[in-house]
């Protein structure tokens, strides 16, 4: 899950440099109360312009499937994002709060009129996972509870994937170990994610500047888990920022891990801000993707604060991710 989300424009070159990345609780905080913040306008209102075909589409071109998540849309009402979304060419929207009824119910009484996927929800309660991480084994039965819970959502508005956190490190039990139960918590979760038709995408998240004390911060221990967990239901999240920070390497280790993957989270380094205001060449690690084929199936997600104006955010990613 993402650090960044809600961050005003930027108007001064001041402003690029001083402002610090969002803890990723206060994103996912924010993702829930803007949602709900839309619901009374959101479940009244129709759209401004029908949306076809032609509209969720640019002409001539393919690329990447984008997914965007739900906080960066701000306070704008459910019908209002999911209808500019797919004018800008998007395929999908995620991590809107399904905890909250009301939020839940405007998404599925809005999802069906846009060509719009629910790509992910989030499975176990955040970064911290707390009470239902993976890597105690006294949590595991609430872990198990939280992935149901979860499903149950996920199925209403037909979302095949959900973001699961591994939770941080247990002081005074070897790192071995608690991979171990990691394994044995998502092995428990296969055969009802199987049932379901849903996969789980583990995140990798950086310890050197947002989450210190997370478990799951390296792409080879990431790849460990997902290989001996064994289950097509069960993923990686990598999520290309904190990879960044973390080791960098950043086209190889995907190439080399692509079929361990399910999920790509977007976000440049440093700040968390849009691609292009940091060191990733965003334009060659989404050829790299793209290039691959059929190899990976999945969405890469937006998940950053913007520094440009929101709308042609939104183009220019489109328009760095497609491929004639």
């Amino acid at each position: 899950m993402r650090e960044a989300c809600t961050a005003p424009h930027a108007t001064s070159h001041a402003l690029r440099h001083w402002r610090l990345p969002m803890d990723r609780r206060s994103f996912l905080a924010a993702a829930g109360s803007l949602a709900a913040g839309g619901l009374s306008s959101a479940t009244s209102r129709t759209p401004s312009a029908a949306v076809t075909s032609a509209d969720s589409n640019l002409p001539g071109k393919t690329g990447l499937r984008l997914s965007i998540t739900w906080g960066m849309l701000g306070r704008m009402p459910v019908a209002e994002a999911l209808a500019l979304l797919a004018r800008q060419g998007y395929d999908a929207y995620e991590m809107f709060d399904w905890r909250d009824p009301k939020v839940l119910e405007t998404f599925v009484a809005e999802r069906q009129k846009y060509p719009l996927v629910c790509e992910c929800l989030v499975g176990n309660k955040g970064v911290t996972a707390p009470g239902c991480g993976l890597v105690n084994p006294r949590e595991r039965e609430e872990f198990l509870h939280q992935t149901s819970l979860a499903i149950d959502a996920a199925k209403k508005v037909d979302c095949p994937q959900l973001v699961t956190l591994t939770g941080n490190e247990l002081g005074g039990m070897p790192r071995s170990e608690q991979m171990s139960n990691a394994v044995a918590a998502l092995r428990a979760a296969a055969p009802l994610l199987k049932k379901n038709g849903i996969t789980a995408v583990v995140e990798i998240l950086n310890t050197y500047v947002n989450h210190a004390g997370y478990f799951l911060y390296s792409v080879r221990d990431g790849a460990e888990l997902i290989d001996r967990v064994g289950s097509p239901n069960v993923k990686l999240l990598f999520d290309i920022y904190h990879v960044q920070i973390m080791e960098g390497n950043l086209i190889e280790n995907i190439r080399s891990n692509l079929d361990r993957i399910g999920h790509f989270h977007i976000g440049d380094v440093p700040g968390r801000h849009e691609p292009g205001t940091g060191e990733i060449n965003y334009r060659n690690v989404f050829k790299a993707i793209y290039e691959l084929g059929d190899r990976f199936k999945g969405a890469a997600a937006l998940e950053y604060g913007p520094l440009a104006p929101l709308e042609r955010n939104l183009a220019e990613m489109r328009e760095m991710s497609n491929f004639a």
